[in-house]
């Protein structure tokens, strides 16, 4: 594949895109970091507001309703003003909005308040305060993946966007090790509010360095021009030249493979960041103190193996497979890793940690070649547009099923048995990823570049 490369070796072209797909990287991580927190202090808040777990659900579903309308709007921005833009506006919103989550700490406790004449507890006040926060922390942090998503685009050419994808989404598995470990840890020492201020100064010290770094390949001093030329190496996109039609490309059956594997699957990676303490906390007995070195091993499983996923089905390409084999081949095989979370419930602690870790896994790897078909399919300009309308699909899902989960978990602990409405609730992940690959193939059947209308 060298061959192509204008003065030879790896060496001469440089690795400057490396360095972006750092930033990308570490973006991430704080993304991940900023959403795992509510689900970490859910014991304390448990104490604190008396909430139940139906009510915790409906402050995640608020979220994911925010997150999915951002996406959208975001999509469409990041494709017109660009993604150094797009990322700013983005970080500078979540890590304000992280912060806000604090001031919940300063509620009226004497039996709540009074609104417009209406007493309201101060139970109700709380789930108001957080789910209002979470709106803004939804709509903000909506930027990340259409602005990540395009940078991989502009910066890498396409036998390396599995790879790197898989690189810089794996911030969203380191963030879930650093979060089990500090966020209790922040909460003991400082209280709970101390977790969301930490983050959100966290993502002010990234765009001191984003700033300065990100420009397009084209435009930056530190892309040596044989690196340039290497990242230009694939055929131009087909319809370069085209007006992309926001609306326009739901009329296309590769949208929909995307939308709808995003659908069925993004809501199972949701499911484990907010439920995962409280089910080993139910099933096993482990509070925040006794369960974080679980909750960070199923997270090192997870980040050790979906960057072998991602790499796998770049290395296929590059022994002469077609970008639809080796990404088809890929993620069926990776839809079939997620297969024994079925049995989660009747395995032991550590049992559950392999089993969740090797499923969490196979969701990345998945998820990383998932986005990165929307680049082999569709022309630079539209790819923040399409990823926008697929992670609104994928939080419609898992607005949804926090719903779901916090409903039937109610239901199966009042009957003396939440371990069966975690089996349910695992059943299902099971099964999501081989009915979203059938989905999947039937829209496209063939990852290849889509010629848009002038």
């Amino acid at each position: 594949m060298e061959a192509d490369v204008p003065n030879g070796s790896e060496d001469r072209r440089g690795h400057y895109r490396w360095m972006i797909c750092a930033l990308l990287f570490f973006a991430t991580t704080i993304n991940y970091i900023d959403r795992q927190i509510l689900s970490l202090i859910k014991e304390y808040l448990d104490v604190q507001f008396g909430w139940s777990k139906a009510q915790f659900g409906l402050v995640n579903s608020m979220f994911q309703g925010a997150y999915g309308i951002g996406l959208l709007w975001f999509g469409w921005y990041v494709d017109r003003r660009g993604v150094r833009a797009g990322y700013t506006l983005s970080m500078i919103g979540w890590s304000l909005a992280a912060m806000a989550h604090a001031l919940v700490n300063w509620l009226p406790v004497d039996q709540g308040m009074h609104l417009w004449g209406t007493a309201v507890s101060y139970t109700a006040l709380a789930v108001g305060a957080f789910g209002f926060c979470r709106v803004l922390l939804g709509l903000a942090e909506a930027g990340n993946f259409p602005s990540a998503i395009k940078g991989v685009t502009q910066w890498f050419p396409k036998r390396e966007r599995a790879y790197a994808t898989s690189i810089f989404n794996a911030g969203t598995n380191v963030g879930a090790i650093i979060a089990p470990a500090a966020v209790p840890l922040l909460s003991r020492q400082f209280g709970w509010p101390s977790a969301f201020i930490v983050a959100g100064l966290l993502g002010f010290i990234w765009l001191f360095f984003w700033r300065p770094m990100y420009r397009t390949p084209e435009q930056h001093p530190r892309c040596h021009p044989a690196e340039l030329a290497f990242i230009r190496s694939d055929p131009p996109d087909a319809g370069t030249n085209a007006r992309v039609r926001w609306l326009g490309l739901l009329k296309h059956p590769q949208t929909w493979s995307f939308i709808t594997a995003k659908f069925m699957t993004d809501p199972v990676w949701w499911f484990f960041l907010i439920w995962l303490p409280d089910f080993f906390k139910e099933t096993r007995h482990l509070d925040i103190k006794h369960s974080w070195k679980h909750l960070v091993t199923i997270y090192v499983i997870v980040t050790m193996l979906s960057i072998f996923g991602g790499w796998v089905t770049g290395f296929m390409n590059q022994r002469g497979w077609s970008v639809t084999r080796s990404r088809k081949t890929g993620m069926f095989i990776f839809a079939l890793c997620v297969l024994p979370i079925y049995f989660v419930t009747r395995a032991g602690d550590w049992g559950a940690v392999l089993l969740i870790g090797l499923a969490g896994a196979a969701h990345q790897a998945w998820s990383a070649n998932l986005y990165t078909t929307v680049s082999d399919m569709f022309p630079m300009k539209a790819v923040a547009s399409v990823i926008g309308m697929g992670g609104m699909a994928g939080s419609l899902g898992g607005m949804i099923f926090p719903l779901l989960t916090g409903v039937l978990l109610d239901y199966f602990k009042q009957a003396g048995g939440v371990t069966a409405g975690y089996t349910i609730l695992f059943g299902i992940c099971a099964f999501a990823y081989l009915v979203a690959f059938g989905l999947n193939h039937l829209c496209a059947p063939k990852y290849e570049p889509l010629r848009l209308e002038p």
